[in-house]
């Protein structure tokens, strides 16, 4: 059956309900959005507040707040018999099983035959809920369990029920990778699943190991945070996060329903989540937790306490300070991380390793219960905790035989596959072959291939053979099929000279032995734009000349991707700032992911855009000119975006700001875009590539410039502005606008990009720019001066 998803009623319009209809609308799909009627005019009062709340939060839920018009909201009274021209029912609901049960009689009787019925229960068994239900409703039901924020985590458990035909879970397999954008997971109806049962587990347990090793929240926050590859919150700010009673009663639930796993029911009662719950002190929902924060009325100061575990009583929060991690933060990779840590001989190393044998331990055991196949469990630690490295590939990181020793040093006990695993010569969980992962099979004893990669190309799976050219910077792997990728790895994936090194080597290959170049990488962010450290030294040596060539090498760079022979396509995700911005607007074609930040931002630093973002705005304005329009409209908005420095919060909003073109694309689930800018770099290639002439521009010249100086004195009269912005502004809008020209006239880009050398070299001379960029270094944040 050749199933779409056009229409989908989501019963329940909380918080999990709201997110999940705003993530649905923002792929193009028709919600309907149902909660409890209202007496009144408006019945349909619980699920609009519901939505609108949804809306006003930061992050936002929905890609565009535009595609808000999507959902429409109703009632489980006036609207449940509407779902039957829905194609998808998802039960967001309160979790109780005769509530649900009550709801899916009612669905029963109205949906058609055919429609797919979920449950994004996160703990209540599939097969209970589906009893008594019709045949062909238990042939559609399973349970569809999103993670909390819907739009931003990527797991996407999928828990068959006991009649549940195989098409509907394979279509979800697929549709939640494609369309979705997520990972989906295959699960067993057991309590907690995948991602909840080894995740409950390891949080209660780090909880538990820290007071017992006498650490403080905030030390053992700094373990378990980002220098495992994790959130950076670490465990007790994640509880409070989550919702401390949200978290209790999710690992008592796991206590009553799983009375056979020895792990859980070994954890020990917590007289301090007592404390916590007993004084309603539940995390940031109710403002105090294991830490909280207020403001001094007298100095307007923000003042942070952290709880004393030992004391039960809230101190000042003191920045931890942990010598085994400022050590393991220096030594390299997540491997070398870890055997640092591991070999700390203070508290510190206890709690990893203890962390670390006990989590080993725990998943290995679980293994066939919960899933017959690691990666599920590796895919849902990753996908649902945000975990860079699931257990599994962290084992593999200590050394499986390593990982044994740490489990029998700390008394736990090695599963027998594992031992059988080890007798065999197996030295790891898993094997990249060819460019493909293979995993352990517990069942074959021996490697299969992790299914589904054909639609992905993963650069750590090809790197090490199939590059082609590297630099400490950038790489050069080849895609196949006459593509080229180049990947950065400087910093952040910040520019500097070897990344612009990098950029002009993979064009140069390309037009001597490709047909074409994508120019992305698979690191969190795309690029956080130029190396500011570079261009505050040169600035500060007043190294003019220097500072002048390597500006005009970035212009020549940005053009050369523009103008070169054949096809680039640039593939932006996550922070694509400032230079990371300027590469995309010149590419032939972007295929940026959904969740892609992107915008021009070096105002914030005290200069405008300096590599061709400026030049290239303008141009993208001047397409729109229409001699008996009013002329300056798409020009102003093109300045605003530059000016305030705007960055979009997705692909979505990047096309509303100019930044990405009705024929650039977008995809939702940032592992296919490599896979997909190389098939457009393809397709280009084969539908005859013809190297672009380089266009002129009209600008439109001091009319123009007049109205954005008249804008900007205003603003500085308003105080909404300081002086230096003004300069700045100035500066922006005498380049947009063409310089000293008294009437509009065609110019070249070279004519524009020389004005926006001009100006970006100024402004690395005024004192109070410099000072933005030492801010900017120092604090991450930016300076108004």
């Amino acid at each position: 059956m050749n199933r779409h998803i056009r229409r989908v009623t989501v019963l329940g319009s909380g918080v999990m309900g709201s997110g999940i209809a705003c993530h649905l609308a923002g792929i193009g799909v028709q919600v309907r959005l149902l909660d409890m009627p209202t007496e009144g005019a408006d019945r349909n009062k619980v699920a609009r507040e519901h939505l609108a709340n949804a809306l006003k939060s930061n992050p936002s839920p929905i890609y565009d707040k535009a595609f808000a018009s999507r959902i429409t909201v109703g009632n489980f009274e006036d609207d449940l018999e509407k779902i039957k021209d829905s194609d998808w029912v998802i039960e967001v609901i309160i979790e109780r099983l005769d509530i649900k049960q009550s709801m899916f009689e009612k669905v029963d009787k109205f949906r058609k035959e055919g429609t797919l019925i979920t449950s994004n229960t996160s703990g209540i068994p599939i097969h209970l809920m589906s009893e008594g239900r019709s045949e062909d409703f238990q042939k559609h039901f399973c349970g569809t369990h999103f993670f909390n924020p819907p739009r931003y985590l990527k797991l996407f458990e999928i828990i068959p029920g006991p009649k549940t035909d195989a098409s509907v879970i394979d279509f979800f397999t697929v549709y939640a990778e494609k369309f979705l954008g997520k990972t989906p997971v295959l699960c067993k109806d057991t309590p907690g699943f995948i991602g909840n049962r080894v995740g409950v587990y390891s949080m209660a347990k780090v909880m538990e190991l820290a007071q017992e090793i006498g650490l403080t929240i905030e030390e053992a926050d700094t373990l378990t945070g980002d220098i495992l590859g994790r959130p950076k919150t670490g465990t007790f700010k994640l509880a409070d996060l989550v919702g401390l009673d949200t978290a209790a009663n999710v690992t008592k639930g796991l206590q009553q329903n799983v009375p056979n796993d020895q792990f859980i029911q070994d954890l020990k009662e917590s007289n301090v989540m007592n404390f916590l719950l007993e004084n309603k002190f539940l995390g940031d929902k109710t403002q105090k937790g294991f830490y909280y924060k207020e403001v001094d009325r007298a100095s307007g100061e923000t003042n942070r306490f952290a709880l004393d575990l030992d004391k039960l009583e809230y101190r000042p929060m003191v920045r931890a300070k942990v010598p085994a991690v400022e050590l393991a933060k220096q030594s390299g990779g997540m491997k070398n991380k870890l055997g640092v840590l591991l070999q700390d001989k203070s508290k510190a190393g206890d709690l990893i390793r203890k962390h670390f044998a006990s989590l080993f331990a725990y998943v290995a055991d679980k293994l066939p219960e919960i899933s017959d196949v690691l990666y599920s469990i590796d895919d849902a630690m990753k996908t649902g905790y945000a975990w860079k490295y699931g257990p599994f590939e962290s084992w593999d990181l200590v050394g499986l035989k390593n990982g044994i020793q740490l489990i029998e040093a700390e008394g736990h006990q090695v599963s027998n596959w594992v031992k059988e695993m080890v007798e065999a010569g197996k030295e790891s969980f898993y094997q990249v072959k060819d460019g493909k992962k293979y995993f352990y099979d517990i069942n074959s004893k021996d490697y299969q291939i992790i299914p589904g990669q054909d639609a992905f190309i993963i650069l750590d799976n090809i790197r090490k053979t199939k590059e082609v050219w590297s630099n400490a910077e950038a790489s050069i792997q080849d895609l196949g099929d006459g593509i080229i990728n180049l990947e950065f790895r400087s910093k952040m994936n910040s520019i500097g000279g070897g990344v612009i090194t990098g950029i002009n080597k993979a064009i140069d290959l390309a037009e001597k032995d490709y047909q074409g170049l994508v120019i992305g990488n698979q690191a969190d962010n795309f690029s956080v734009g130029a190396n500011l450290a570079m261009i505050m030294m040169m600035a500060s040596e007043q190294d003019w000349w220097e500072l002048n060539m390597a500006i005009k090498m970035f212009q020549d760079t940005m053009m050369k991707v523009r103008y070169s022979a054949i096809p680039v396509v640039v593939a932006p995700h996550g922070m694509a700032l400032g230079g990371g911005c300027e590469i995309s607007l010149h590419a032939d074609k972007i295929v940026a992911a959904a969740e892609t930040y992107m915008g021009l931002v070096e105002v914030g630093v005290g200069v405008i855009p300096g590599g061709g973002g400026t030049k290239e705005m303008t141009l993208r304005a001047a397409k729109h000119l229409i001699s008996d329009d009013v002329k300056t409209n798409h020009l102003r908005e093109a300045y605003m975006a530059v000016a305030m420095a705007k960055v979009a919060t997705s692909a979505y909003e990047a096309k509303n700001l100019g930044f990405i073109r009705n024929e650039d694309v977008i995809v939702v689930n940032k592992d296919r875009q490599i896979a997909e800018a190389k098939k457009h770099a393809i397709l280009m290639a084969e539908a005859g590539y013809t190297q672009p002439i380089p266009e002129k521009v009209k600008v439109l010249g001091k009319e123009a410039m007049g109205m954005f100086y008249v804008g900007s004195d205003q603003m500085v009269a308003g105080n909404y502005i300081s002086e230096h912005d003004r300069l700045i502004a100035n500066k922006l809008g005498y380049v947009m606008t063409g310089g000293n020209l008294s009437e509009a006239t065609e110019v070249s880009q070279q004519y524009l990009l020389d004005l926006e050398r001009e100006a970006f070299l100024s402004l690395c001379g005024e004192r109070k720019t410099l000072e933005r960029i030492a801010h900017m270094l120092k604090t991450g944040k930016p300076l108004r001066n």
